[in-house]
């Protein structure tokens, strides 16, 4: 099984940025990509539909041998993977628990704030999680719809993007917070910007590269490491093809993304 692939699913792009971080610590890997594109968003459907398409996702990388399956995505994480667990064998890794333990990693972490899709944000799946892992702990919260859209615009110097930064942030500044949880896979672009405007004193700490270190540590303890010196390989399944996601995909990967082939589910 160690030369088996690791598989990953979203509903569109944006868990392209944990593959990106997957392939920066594990470059040895082979790794099947499924984006749910003709049923983007997620965040906008019910739970159940949720779960019932994460099932769907889950199956189709399981008919192409994956041994180990990554929810690149927070609303099916949230909604999703204590039922994926219990329906497969197979090991799932979802991006909220490593985004907690890394949020809580510094013992004086006191006030998070946490920015994700409206349908993260109201399953709680973040909130609880904190709140159950640290006793006391003051979690602001703030959906932040606009921000997807101005990312997959390539926006990020936009002043407009600077703007709505500035709306949905700055009253978490000013209430204190020491911790800044990007709860979207998209998010990870905006880091450099936020940086800059943020105070320096606020940890940033984005779900797809803590993901990924999450990632690399269940493999070494379940022995699945390829123990491969070739560089791994990359496939990306879409439910539906356009010329926007290959642009968006070059964005997200920080390279050109290969062959891109339809998925039907």
């Amino acid at each position: 099984m160690r030369s088996a692939p690791l598989g990953f699913f979203d509903s569109g792009v944006g868990g392209l940025t944990v593959v990106h971080a997957a392939q920066q610590l594990l470059p040895h890997e082979d790794i099947i990509y499924l984006g749910d594109t003709a049923r983007v968003p997620y965040g906008s459907k019910s739970p159940q539909t949720i779960r019932e398409f994460a099932a769907q996702d889950v199956e189709f990388l399981l008919s192409h041998g994956v041994k180990a399956i990554v929810i690149a995505c927070n609303t099916a994480t949230a909604h999703a993977l204590p039922t994926l667990r219990r329906k497969f064998k197979i090991p799932i890794i979802g991006v909220i628990e490593s985004g907690v333990k890394a949020a809580l990693a510094d013992p004086d972490t006191d006030r998070v704030g946490i920015i994700a899709t409206r349908g993260t944000i109201r399953s709680h799946a973040y909130q609880h999680a904190l709140a159950l892992k640290k006793t006391g702990i003051l979690i602001h919260v703030k959906s932040a719809p606009l921000l997807v859209p101005l990312i997959e615009e390539d926006w990020l110097d936009h002043p407009a993007t600077d703007a709505v930064l500035h709306t949905y942030l700055d009253p978490m500044v000013e209430k204190g917070i020491d911790t800044l949880l990007l709860a979207c896979t998209h998010y990870p672009l905006l880091i450099p910007k936020l940086k800059s405007f943020l105070p320096s004193d606020i940890r940033l700490v984005d779900s797809a590269t803590t993901c990924a270190e999450d990632l690399k540590i269940r493999l070494t303890q379940l022995d699945l490491l390829n123990d491969s010196k070739d560089h791994g390989t990359l496939q990306i399944h879409l439910t539906d093809l356009s010329e926007e996601f290959e642009v968006l995909a070059k964005r997200f990967l920080a390279r050109p993304p290969g062959k891109i082939k339809r998925a039907v589910l």
